[in-house]
């Protein structure tokens, strides 16, 4: 195929069956049924009747465009046709969730339909979030883990070590100077080493909203949370909250059960899932928590910002991020966030690749402002 056909031709599948006579150019086999599968979601002439209405069109249709279309392609696919047809069927019939690509904003949907996924599905729906949280732990706890117990090791280094606390290549590079070279050593005058760890040196509490513009927040802060609980250098709590706040801890071990605790949807009361997590606090000085919300309260915002200062007068080091996603920061209360970043707690989002990086940062006490903007962060209020 010359270069002007191959430009016709992606012309062609891009502009639909409206094109046909402008470009004067006919589709067949592999391409044909490719224009198909895009017709069925993106031309106006389905509008009206969506898909919905027939569920073996929608599993054939799920087929073809795996057949047709590399797995990043699918993904977007399937999320433009449950938003715009609202396709419940793909996600509460087994043959269906056989189907599709599975994926983080799959996962959220499930999350999203909670009760109505009939018995029938909920076991399938079970093996396809299992199969992503699966995925993103494979990808994600090892940074993590890694990023967090690097700052706290580098947090207890002390020049007093004994004998068999002594970091020998710290040791030896601080002392380089005092090389002996008719000794062919060193004098370590300085003796750099690790403290005995605490069971747990840090305590770190996930507060996070589970209103449904958070969605995809939730999914990631499960999996982080599982993951730096399986971590002992630090204690973590889960906390999820709307009008109601529920305590996820116990659940961390299975990051799939996380998930299918929450429940999504209905108001918002940060104050009340603040009181909570304050009551949760022990150890002030020591501390972490990682508020996850869009700032949009429900309930008594006075009483919420006294709580946020209360928490961070005591000394918490507290962090707010307003999206915990890929799909960057969404709306969020601009006053709200104002107030925070004036009491000196940071206000931004977060793409999960960067946070076990943020929690190294905010562990080691480091300069988070520094941070974000060494990471093209914008920070509210800075």
């Amino acid at each position: 195929m010359s270069t002007t056909e191959t430009e016709i031709r992606k012309w062609r599948l891009i502009l639909g069956e409206d094109a046909d006579t402008t470009l004067d150019y006919n589709l067949s086999g592999e391409d044909e049924g490719m224009d198909n599968a895009l017709s069925y979601l993106y031309d106006a002439d389905n509008r009206k009747g969506g898909m919905g209405k027939s569920a073996p069109k929608v599993s054939r249709w799920l087929k073809d465009i795996r057949q047709y279309f590399p797995s990043s392609v699918v993904k977007v696919m399937q999320e433009d046709a449950l938003k715009k047809y609202n396709l419940t069927s793909m996600l509460t019939e087994p043959e269906m969730l056989e189907t599709v690509v599975p994926d983080v904003h799959l996962v959220a949907n499930l999350m999203e339909l909670g009760g109505l996924i009939p018995e029938k599905t909920k076991a399938t729906a079970r093996l396809v979030v299992k199969k992503v949280v699966d995925e993103l732990i494979q990808k994600l706890s090892g940074p993590t883990q890694q990023a967090v117990n690097g700052s706290l090791s580098r947090a207890v280094r002390n020049r007093r070590p004994k004998h068999n606390e002594i970091d020998w290549n710290a040791t030896i590079k601080k002392n380089l100077k005092n090389y002996q070279p008719d000794y062919h050593t060193i004098i370590p005058e300085i003796r750099l080493g690790y403290g005995r760890k605490r069971k747990a040196m840090k305590d770190i509490i996930l507060c996070i909203d589970q209103s449904g513009s958070m969605v995809t927040s939730v999914v990631y802060s499960g999996i982080f949370g599982a993951v730096m609980a399986s971590i002992p250098a630090v204690d973590t709590k889960m906390v999820v909250f709307d009008t109601a706040v529920v305590d996820l801890t116990e659940d961390l071990k299975d990051p799939v059960d996380i998930l299918f605790g929450v429940q999504l949807g209905g108001g918002t009361d940060i104050h009340k899932a603040l009181t909570y997590c304050q009551q949760l606090v022990t150890r002030p000085a020591d501390t972490v928590l990682i508020l996850i919300t869009d700032l949009y309260e429900g309930g008594n915002e006075k009483e919420m910002r006294n709580t946020m200062k209360s928490i961070v007068d005591a000394g918490v080091q507290m962090v707010t991020l307003l999206a915990l996603s890929d799909d960057g920061a969404p709306y969020y209360d601009h006053k709200n966030a104002e107030f925070l970043a004036a009491i000196g707690v940071p206000v931004f989002a977060c793409t999960p690749d960067l946070f076990p990086d943020l929690m190294a940062t905010t562990l080691s006490k480091q300069d988070i402002s520094q941070w974000a903007g060494n990471n093209d962060i914008k920070i509210d209020g800075k």
